[in-house]
């Protein structure tokens, strides 16, 4: 859990895993597949590997490009930052764009394998503020886990969503979920909530919502307001704001407390 630095090794393993997989999906892809546009905003297919080239490669510690960006899907210094990498790549064609990408992820490995274990639990900045670098790493397995189906939902072909990768990256789904639950649903004391979460990564979430704050929880203490049902690759796109719970509402099952479930629901994306 997040609470824990996750294994060196196994998460190195499941990078290593996780960089073939986009591997194999753009592998041989023609020059307008690679131009496709994808469900992030302003991204082709090439800009999302473009971007995981950019992060992998300012992890390596190689300069940032100093170029001007623009564009409406920027939101903030990060968001520029990443679209800096982008922009410096998008002249090559896709085949040049996947050369560097197996070039770059290949120093990655490397460097991850020599990470010595105070380096690997050592506090480091994060996307989720100070955390150990060992769960950095997690959090770089699950973009880019998403960022595989990014690929695959944008070229209408379908991709394993679970095994060890999907199950690991989908530990980062869920540490915000109380948020989404008070801040997004409104969520009032006393109510107890159950994803049932069936498909590729399947489990059950329960939350506890007390003195205005919600929790995961083993088990819930009382029976549950709510129970939302509905798949785990579902799931993972309404949290990363990739699709709207509106325009699935057909494979989404809510019992008990349905206006809180639908709030939810409509509540879950926490990035994008």
């Amino acid at each position: 859990m997040t609470d824990t630095v996750p294994d060196r090794a196994e998460i190195t393993a499941l990078l290593s895993d996780q960089w073939d997989a986009l591997t194999r999906l753009v592998d041989g892809l023609d020059e307008s597949a690679w131009r496709t546009a994808s469900p992030l905003p302003g991204w082709t297919v090439f800009d999302i590997l473009a971007h995981v080239i950019g992060v992998e490669s300012m992890l390596l510690g190689d300069p940032t490009p100093d170029l001007e960006v623009e564009g409406e899907h920027i939101r903030n210094d990060i968001g520029a930052l990443n679209e800096k990498w982008i922009a410096s790549l998008r002249p090559l064609t896709g085949s040049q764009l996947l050369e560097r990408f197996l070039e770059v992820t290949g120093r990655r490995l490397k460097a991850l394998e020599q990470t010595a274990s105070e380096a690997w639990a050592e506090l480091v900045p994060t996307p989720v503020g100070m955390a150990p670098y060992g769960r950095f790493m997690r959090i770089r397995l699950f973009d880019c886990w998403m960022h595989e189906h990014d690929i695959a939902d944008a070229l209408g072909v379908s991709v394993d969503e679970g095994g060890s990768r999907g199950a690991e990256a989908f530990e980062e789904l869920l540490p915000a979920l109380g948020r989404a639950a008070v801040k997004g649903a409104g969520a009032p004391d006393g109510s107890r909530i159950t994803f049932d979460i069936t498909g590729s990564v399947s489990r059950q979430l329960h939350v506890a919502v007390e003195g205005g704050r919600a929790s995961l929880v083993d088990t819930l203490d009382a029976p549950a307001t709510v129970v939302i049902t509905l798949a785990s690759g579902l799931f993972a796109r309404l949290r990363g704001g990739r699709i709207r719970a509106e325009d699935h509402t057909a494979e989404i099952t809510l019992a008990g407390d349905t206006d809180l479930g639908n709030r939810l629901v409509h509540s879950l994306a926490f990035t994008i």
